[in-house]
């Protein structure tokens, strides 16, 4: 049995006890190590429902008894198919020294393990593409989230890396898997691993990775980001900012003052600003019930695979149906010797090998995120040919009778007083069943996929999961590197580089770009400091001699009077009236905010429509609020005027209103964020808030962007007071439509508002019942 097992080579297995022999290179001439170059082991588990890879590891059979095992020539695979999971696994061979990046993108989840060294039992998750089954990527998409992408590891020419991938596939989606890399070097793409890079892993059982359980994180939201603690970096003194760049004015074409606008017009005006790097706004996690991200059909993603052809007619590409199927062994020993890429049933410890057994004639195209009907497909089926094997069909059982029939029918116990219609009835068999050949083994290219690429500055009313816009790295890193020799030359080599933080770029094609460049230096003595400063690439028109097209350069300069103050102090105003609560609730994160950040300048505001339910002031008084101000009044609820009331309350023009909720969770960064966005004189800033669903919570964020409201406003007093304040004559006991009525008018004040999905700014479900001017209707029982 054991020498059987060692004819059948390195495509089979049994049991660790079992398996006695390995299987190694002697040396790089080695056949048998040419044998095993340029593919990778592919072990499929079929008719297994569910969408994550903790699914597949549940199954009985997984991760020793596949029902198919055969080999890929790169690792990207699409077998058109439903309900399976895959492993593919071997070495990987580095191309030079260096350190790589490596990304997954799958439908549905996947992970992607790999050793420092070539032995599996040093496996680490380095990417994956979630773990609640919920999550999953177009073809060649790698920065959908961001667990799929890997930290950058250092890898070696003249080493070997054991690496598996785990896949699963549901019934829904265009099922595909493939792994990337790149140097981690600036103007690097990813690629996917292709045959020069792989070989085979002769001993197949030592993979262990099903034993190796990675922590669930269903959203890429409530990971940490830099952004959030940005705010306790200490600030880079301004005065080493000064000088840097060359004065300009700053003029963009987009700013409409005095133009005339409808009523809710001004909704049409506003522009999102791009962002890098990635900060995970978009809801990946809530794209299974809204997939407005993408195409209005599926079908479209296509366009991004091309399936690799057969190499010929030699059987480099062996495939089987499904396991349900009885296929009679025709020349076992022709393919044994043949290294290839057969594939096997594994019902008992010995390996049988079978060919090549069928083809379908009509090609699969992506199939849409729907229900599959494969059976359709059934039709096509034809039998190859040349393989002379015999016909599948269902074993009924019936050998034993049909037997007494062939001996006579005088000798039938089943044939006496039985006409010649019913003797046909019972010699009649069903006609053979097929079932569709599925190629595991199909690889295919891709055109990488940069769906955000796609995207408009327009504010999109008709999407609210699909989060900031993302500025390509190209397109922000040289403006980082200019900006950073402009400073070093001023200052002679004083401060480096550690991160790029975050980096904001509003478009006007006609004056140029403003960009928010929030950097972490390091300054000579080893400090750890924050540059936070709006600079404007301005674009100059320069045309050559004769018949030269024209030249657009950019100059970065310096926008005069375009920066934000550092100590501005924030005024956050809240109507409130009856909501105990939820105004206890606010006072308590109110609190929060003041011990986590430390900042005396901000201020609580909140206007009582005369509450019956709690002793508001009271309860402000016995806070630890550094400041807050109250404000009762009578009569019923009014959001405007009772916002207008504690604008009134504020004597310092120069000092930021921001326009609030009561419901909501802020972030410990929301002071940092409005101070920053908020340009006296120039900008107004409107964050889009999530709204969570009921049940969600922060640590869960389940819900939508709220792309259409615009109640969230933080502006300057100074600048609210020009554009005419709130409006309390249209806008009364009734609310919803206010806040465009406002944007309207700070539009036309001159302002320009900035739009941006702030990260864990959030707005707590909540119901209406008891709220504001709400009665509750009295049921008498009789």
């Amino acid at each position: 049995m054991e020498a059987y097992i060692q004819l059948l080579g390195p495509f089979c297995e049994a049991p660790n006890w079992f398996m006695r022999s390995s299987f190694h290179c002697h040396g790089p001439s080695s056949s048998l190590c040419l044998q095993y170059k340029g593919k990778a082991n592919l072990h499929v588990f079929e008719d297994w429902c569910g969408s994550s890879t903790a699914q597949l590891r549940q199954n009985l059979h997984y991760p020793l008894y596949p029902h198919s095992r055969t080999t890929v020539k790169k690792l990207a695979v699409s077998p058109r198919w439903t309900n399976y999971g895959l492993r593919i696994f071997g070495y990987l061979h580095p191309y030079t020294n260096g350190e790589f990046v490596f990304a997954v993108s799958s439908d549905d989840n996947s992970e992607f393990w790999l050793s420092w060294d070539e032995s599996p039992l040093n496996l680490q998750l380095l990417a994956w593409i979630g773990k609640t089954g919920m999550e999953w990527t177009a073809p060649g998409e790698f920065e959908k989230y961001a667990s799929q992408t890997s930290r950058p590891v250092r890898l070696l020419v003249q080493r070997k890396y054991f690496f598996e991938i785990v896949h699963k596939q549901n019934d829904r989606g265009t099922d595909h898997v493939e792994v990337a890399w790149q140097l981690n070097q600036e103007g690097q793409r990813f690629t996917v691993i292709g045959s020069k890079y792989i070989s085979l892993y002769a001993r197949w059982m030592m993979s262990f990775t099903y034993l190796k359980p990675s922590p669930v994180t269903p959203s890429c939201l409530a990971t940490n980001d830099p952004r959030d603690t940005l705010y306790q970096v200490p600030p880079l003194e301004s005065k080493y900012l000064e000088g840097v760049l060359p004065d300009c004015s700053y003029k963009p074409s987009y700013v409409i003052k005095g133009f005339p606008l409808l009523r809710y017009q001004g909704l049409q005006f506003i522009h999102m600003s791009y962002i890098y790097p990635n900060d995970y706004t978009r809801l990946t996690h809530m794209e299974t019930h809204n997939t407005c991200f993408y195409h209005d059909s599926p079908m479209y993603l296509g366009r991004y695979m091309r399936l690799d052809e057969p190499e010929g007619p030699k059987g480099e590409h062996i495939t089987r149906g499904r396991r349900e199927t009885h296929l009679m062994k025709q020349s076992v020993q022709n393919d044994i010797s043949a290294v290839g890429q057969p594939s096997f049933s594994f019902n008992t410890p010995v390996c049988m090998c079978f060919g090549r057994c069928w083809h379908l004639e009509e090609k699969h195209g992506p199939r849409e995120r729907g229900p599959s009907k494969y059976d359709e497909t059934l039709q096509s089926v034809s039998v190859v040919p040349e393989m002379n094997h015999l016909v599948e069909g269902i074993d009924r059982g019936e050998g034993d009778e049909r037997e007494w029939e062939r001996e006579g029918e005088g000798k039938s116990l089943w044939g006496l007083g039985r006409d010649s219609e019913e003797e046909q009835a019972y010699d009649s068999t069903f006609p053979p069943v097929f079932d569709p050949e599925v190629n595991w083994a199909q690889t295919f290219q891709l055109t990488p996929v940069n769906l955000q690429a796609m995207r408009s500055d327009w504010i999109d009313l008709r999407c609210n999961v699909s989060g900031n816009l993302m500025l390509r790295a190209s397109d922000a890193l040289p403006v980082v590197k200019a900006f950073m020799d402009k400073l070093n030359t001023k200052h002679h080599g004083r401060f480096s580089l550690v991160r790029v933080l975050n980096i904001e770029r509003r478009v006007d094609g006609a004056q140029g770009s403003r960009y928010f460049l929030e950097l972490e230096l390091r300054d000579i003595n080893g400090q750890h400091l924050r540059l936070s400063k709006y600079i404007y690439a301005l674009i100059r028109h320069n045309r050559s001699r004769g018949l030269q097209p024209l030249i657009h350069e950019k100059l970065l300069c310096n926008p005069v009077g375009f920066q934000w103050n550092p100590t501005a102090t924030v005024h956050f105003i809240v109507p409130v009236k009856n909501q105990a609560r939820w105004v206890q609730q606010l006072i308590v994160d109110m609190e929060g905010l003041y011990h986590s950040t430390g900042d005396p300048n901000f201020n609580l505001i909140i206007t009582d429509y005369n509450s019956t339910d709690m002793d508001i002031e009271t309860a402000l008084k016995a806070s630890k609020l550094h400041r807050f101000q109250y404000l009762k009044l009578s009569g019923n609820f009014e959001r405007s005027a009772g916002l207008q009331a504690g604008i009134d309350l504020i004597t310092d023009e120069h000092s930021i209103v921001f326009l609030c909720d009561l419901h909501i969770h802020f972030p410990p960064s929301i002071i940092d964020s409005v101070r920053k966005h908020c340009v006296e004189g120039y900008m107004a800033f409107a964050p889009v808030v999530m709204r969570l669903d009921c049940g969600a919570t922060p640590r869960d964020p389940r819900g939508y962007w709220e792309v259409n409201g615009f109640g969230l406003l933080g502006i300057y007093k100074s600048d609210l007071e020009a554009a005419g304040g709130m409006n309390t004559q249209d806008f009364t006991d009734r609310w919803g439509g206010e806040d465009w009525e406002l944007l309207d008018r700070v539009l036309q004040s001159g302002l320009e508002v900035e739009r941006i999905y702030l990260r864990n700014f959030l707005h707590r479900y909540h119901s209406k019942r008891g709220m504001w001017n709400r009665r509750t209707q009295h049921i008498y029982n009789f």
